[in-house]
């Protein structure tokens, strides 16, 4: 097996340098007649951010018009770094950070100390469209990135993350002609290629066509881990006079086996487990995951005036999920040894969403936009289970250092229909919203004030035989108040308080040892509340922010029953408060070097806790400080080449509320280059990467989903592609 994949990788390098080859002549013979053609590719080719864009509700709005911190990564930067997910493109945010779910392959981002599920993504402002757990980015022409508490932006997220922040697809569009072939390689045996054709046409180009599509499959670099992903969309827009229309339809089909899954750690276990070797898998080879998707959105845009526009958008995503997901808990620390299991989950979901508003601008000296429209979303969940655990839900003896291959184990408990998943969840989120934007001293000065009325309506269902369960129906007001103040060109102040919208458990019907005497209260939704100020830059194509904020998330919390000795009153009484510092800058710091950088101190605390147990320690899995560096550069001596460059470093985070496990500080570099050469008139760009070049082994990650989970970074990997322009 071995010998084999140093064929495959050999395979790929030498695919690679017949490329190289096959390149040089022909810069050698045209590189004077060639220069411009050289040129415009590079330019298309730069990694870059762009600060400002989709802001919701508001629009799209340049930063420094905004009270609040958003980014965008484009489409070059993911041609350039060949992410598989949108977690390994989310690495070059210096806020963000990624982990799994236990057992399956679903991401989850951590922005600002606070989970944000990878059901609870946008696309193009609507929830619920997107796909669920893993996202491959090659469809997208941006990715977005809000740094906050953001629940009056796009509303609140049906899964009710989100709460330190929120993530934005934004579809590709018919920009400029363009006709590209792409093939590409990822260590050890994983393959694969796209195409993506752009054409504007019409009298004043007011119709634009993008179609692409991606197939890829093949072991990655972490050993026996299968990766398959094949994605086609397709957009048709219009853009003519006061009209704007835009169709966008995709297709997705996903498919992980082996995946190296997180790792749990045992009640009693009070040591971090050595690092496994940076390629090592524990999990099984017959776990898998595989998904599908088909979804799209159809928006539109008019001008009733020229300081009024109505607009309106709808989406919808039908959705199939099967897996066996596997998991281990470690039960000493020392030898590795374990406990596994494993998990059958066929799933469906039918998921509807749309938004409609009017936004209107008014005066001259003391102008106002004001805002205001709607949101609705629909969801409905299908869904069964099979606990794999054995007799007894005794599982079975694995190593985390030497998993050996075991039988699948035998069914334990059985719920749902495994063969038709009937309805175990319907959900129906509602909202209303409206702001003024209050400009002043030629809007130099922008008050912003505005109000969502979010409702949330939940349907519960048994497993066993489907019959209501449950419902909860609530509402809720989440105001926002934002100040910019720009006092010279090109720098603004900015402010704002902002809320998240989460919908808190039932209380259980004991915590600890202790009886809850309000055992299964329902309770209205809960708002987390953020203060933050800081401030923007922008001079040329330089940008920088710097931004520091306070997100107060209320937590369950008890209370001894004054009227029943020996029990206890559930409710949201405790906190978790996250306090920070984050900086960030991009742009061109001289001729040919790019640089996007940033870093991130974070202090979060738990506060009024359960009992007063674990008062006042670190939240788990929330790093002390984070810190990115991303470097490009084009070499004067040599026209064409780009050298780039990566550094991401984690502080030190706890590992469990008690604060007596911890994880170390980690960095990671990452090398690369890629070269522009000229065939047949036609520009032809070549990748080469290395990530995690040193080949670290590390955790990177102990945020907690429901116990101390650990994930381990991934491997040294290696990427090349070739890409063509007609």
């Amino acid at each position: 097996m071995v010998a084999y994949r140093n064929i495959i990788r050999g395979t790929g390098f030498a695919a690679l340098g017949a490329a190289l080859a096959a390149t040089t002549p022909a810069l050698a013979q045209d590189s004077g007649g060639d220069d411009s053609i050289v040129v415009t590719a590079q330019r298309n080719n730069q990694t870059e951010v762009t600060r400002g864009g989709n802001g919701g509700v508001f629009g799209d709005k340049a930063a420094e018009d905004l009270p609040f911190t958003i980014k965008s990564y484009n489409e070059a930067l993911i041609l350039n770094q060949q992410p598989q997910t949108l977690g390994q493109l989310l690495e070059n945010d210096p806020s963000v950070r990624t982990g799994f779910a236990f057992g399956n392959a679903a991401e989850l981002f951590v922005i600002r100390g606070f989970a944000l599920a990878g059901d609870d993504v946008g696309l193009d402002g609507l929830y619920g469209i997107a796909p669920r757990q893993l996202i491959a980015p090659e469809l997208y022409d941006s990715v977005q990135v809000i740094n906050g508490s953001s629940a009056f932006i796009n509303g609140a997220a049906p899964g009710g993350s989100g709460l330190g922040g929120s993530v934005n697809l934004l579809p590709k569009r018919a920009k400029r002609d363009l006709v590209r072939g792409t093939v590409n390689y990822t260590s050890d045996e994983h393959f694969g290629g796209s195409v993506d054709l752009a054409r504007r046409f019409g009298d004043n180009d007011q119709w634009g066509v993008r179609v692409n599509g991606v197939a890829r499959s093949g072991d990655v670099s972490i050993d026996g881990e299968f990766r398959s992903a094949y994605t086609a969309g397709g957009a048709i827009d219009y853009d003519n006079g006061p009209l704007r229309l835009s169709l966008d339809l995709a297709y997705q089909r996903v498919k992980v086996r082996g995946l190296r899954h997180k790792v749990a750690l045992g009640f009693g276990v009070n040591a971090i487990p050595a690092v496994p070797k940076a390629d090592a898998n524990y999990s099984q080879p017959w776990t898998y995951t595989q998904m599908r998707d088909v979804f799209g959105i159809l928006k539109a845009e008019y001008d009733i005036a020229d300081n009024a526009m109505i607009y309106a958008s709808f989406g919808a995503r039908d959705g199939t999920e099967e897996g066996i997901y596997g998991g281990i808990t470690v039960l000493n620390a020392t030898t590795g040894a374990a406990n596994g299991n494993a998990l059958y989950v066929p799933r469906t979901d039918n998921n509807e969403a749309a938004q409609a508003g009017l936004r209107v601008k008014l005066g001259t000296g003391i102008t106002h936009e004001i805002n205001f429209g709607g949101s609705m979303n629909w969801q409905v969940n299908r869904n069964a289970y099979d606990f794999l655990y054995g007799p007894g839900f005794a599982g079975f003896a694995t190593n985390l250092y030497n998993a050996p291959e075991v039988p699948i184990p035998a069914s334990a408990l059985v719920g749902g229909n495994l063969n038709d998943p009937f309805p175990v969840g319907r959900s129906r989120l509602l909202s209303a919203f409206a702001s003024d934007t209050i400009g002043a001293w030629d809007e130099r000065i922008l008050l912003t004030v505005g109000l969502r009325v979010q409702s949330i309506r939940q349907k519960s269902y048994s497993y066993f035989g489907g019959g209501l369960t449950g419902t909860y129906d609530e509402d809720a007001i989440t105001p926002v108040f934002g100040l910019v103040v720009k006092p010279a060109e090109g720098l603004a102040f900015y402010a704002n308080r902002m809320e998240g919208f989460e919908k808190p458990d039932a209380a259980p019907a004991t915590v600890g040892a202790s009886p809850v005497t309000n055992s299964g209260e329902v309770f209205a939704p809960v708002k987390t509340k953020q203060f933050e100020f800081g401030a923007k830059y922008s001079f040329g194509r330089f940008n920088a922010s710097l931004a520091a904020f306070q997100i107060d998330r209320p937590r369950p919390g008890v209370v001894a029953d004054p009227a029943n000795a020996g029990q206890v009153i559930y409710g949201l009484t405790g906190e978790q408060r996250n306090k920070g510092i984050e900086i960030s800058f991009d742009g061109e710091l001289t001729k040919g070097l790019r640089l996007i950088a940033g870093g991130s101190i974070i202090d979060a605390k738990l506060r009024r806790t359960l009992g007063g147990v674990n008062q006042g320690n670190d939240a788990p899995g929330v790093p002390e400080y984070l810190a990115n560096a991303n470097v490009e550069w084009d070499l004067p001596f040599a026209p064409g080449l780009t050298l780039t460059g990566r550094v991401v470093h984690t502080g030190k985070q706890a590992a469990n509320q008690a604060n007596t496990l911890e994880l170390p500080s980690w960095t990671r570099f990452d090398l690369g280059a890629r070269y522009v050469a000229v065939v047949a008139d036609k520009p032809v760009t070549l990748r080469f990467g290395v990530d995690n070049v040193a080949n670290k082994r590390y955790w990177a990650s102990a945020f907690e989903v429901f116990s101390p989970d650990l994930l381990q970074g991934a491997p040294r990997t290696f990427k090349a592609s070739a890409s063509i322009e007609f």
